[in-house]
């Protein structure tokens, strides 16, 4: 159950056009988390933000470092992940917990500085998912500053760029896997030297490529736009790159809404976050841009119903086309979730 329940009922909003079809190519499924809004995000409480109204037609799960195996060689242990994101898939597939097909695809993570060796790890990964599995997240997360939190996996500083993970990187592509790019807005560059060395593997880049806001960049939000305008256009340079647009209602990204009475509206999300998703989706595309959720982490800022309201907000005006595009059918495709794909 959600720590934070009763702050975030003191916004409650009708949900806007709940006929429209979303897929959801960002979410996370965990337990055991003490210290975060929501220790325990299962089944039972994504059906419960799935039911706010919208009309989430699938879903894709990305790796969060949980459920590893508690023994066995340190490379496989992440293999747990992926068989228990499996298991809710098929529990999803029975039609039992209703129409979502939820996690029909699946992200994990293995650790790619392994070099050739991770190869193995990969088909593993790949024969444990039941045919679900797309692609691996490494987080790549980090900054010198003490105030600003790193990835859980504590990575290289310069990870992206080490050739012991480019020797693993060139493993996924042979395999028709993605790669995540998790990271902060002062890496993005490293992020598109990696999308021009390996032109042929697809890169989705998450949450904006992370846009600080806390330690160092607090209260510089216009010169952490400018930098992070000035680094995402190279990227966007790189046709094997996709965005998601979402993922900057956490507190990295030092927007406050935690620390208000009230969660903020809808209308108040999108005008504030306004710059960083029309710049992507003009510099990118529609065709290369997908809404996320980031459920629960975004859950510290607002609930699930007022964040795809404040998408649909944002997009009141684009045509439908366009709106498909970045509500379900970019997601579809970058993740092959058409059930004739497979």
């Amino acid at each position: 159950m959600a720590t934070n329940d009763d702050w975030l009922a003191r916004t409650v909003e009708a949900t806007l056009e709940p006929e429209l079809p979303i897929c959801d190519p960002h979410h996370h499924l965990w337990d055991f988390r003490p210290d975060g809004v929501a220790p325990r995000y299962l089944l039972d409480e994504l059906l419960e933000d799935l039911a706010s109204g919208h009309n989430i037609v699938s879903t894709v799960f990305i790796e969060c470092g949980t459920m590893f195996r508690a023994g066995g060689p340190d490379e496989l242990r992440p293999i747990g992940e992926t068989e228990f994101a499996t298991g809710i898939a098929a529990m999803s597939e029975s039609g039992q917990y209703g129409p979502t097909r939820i996690a029909a695809g699946i992200v994990g993570t293995a650790w790619l500085e392994l070099g050739d060796a991770v190869a193995g790890v990969l088909d593993r990964q790949i024969a444990a998912a039941g045919g679900r599995f797309r692609g691996i997240r490494q987080g790549a997360a980090w900054h010198q500053s003490p105030d600003v939190p790193n990835h859980r996996t504590e990575p290289a500083a310069d990870m992206y760029l080490d050739a012991g993970f480019r020797e693993g990187f060139r493993h996924l592509a042979p395999r028709g896997l993605s790669f995540e790019g998790w990271c902060y807005h002062p890496q993005i560059p490293a992020l598109a030297d990696l999308a021009r060395a390996f032109p042929d593997t697809t890169i989705i880049l998450d949450h904006f490529g992370g846009p600080l806001g806390v330690g160092p960049f607090a209260g510089r939000q216009d010169d952490v736009f400018a930098q992070w305008r000035r680094s995402i256009r190279a990227l966007a340079e790189c046709p094997n790159v996709f965005a998601k647009l979402g993922g900057i209602a956490m507190v990295v990204n030092g927007f406050g809404w935690d620390e208000l009475q009230s969660p903020p509206s809808s209308e108040v999300l999108m005008e504030r976050t306004r710059r960083y998703y029309e710049h992507t989706i003009e510099i990118f595309g529609v065709e290369r841009c997908m809404f996320e959720s980031n459920f629960p982490v975004e859950k510290v800022s607002c609930s699930y119903n007022v964040l795809w309201n404040s998408f649909k907000r944002l997009t009141a005006n684009y045509s439908a086309a366009e709106r498909a595009l970045l509500f379900h059918d970019t997601a579809t495709r970058v993740y092959r979730l058409d059930p004739a794909a497979d």
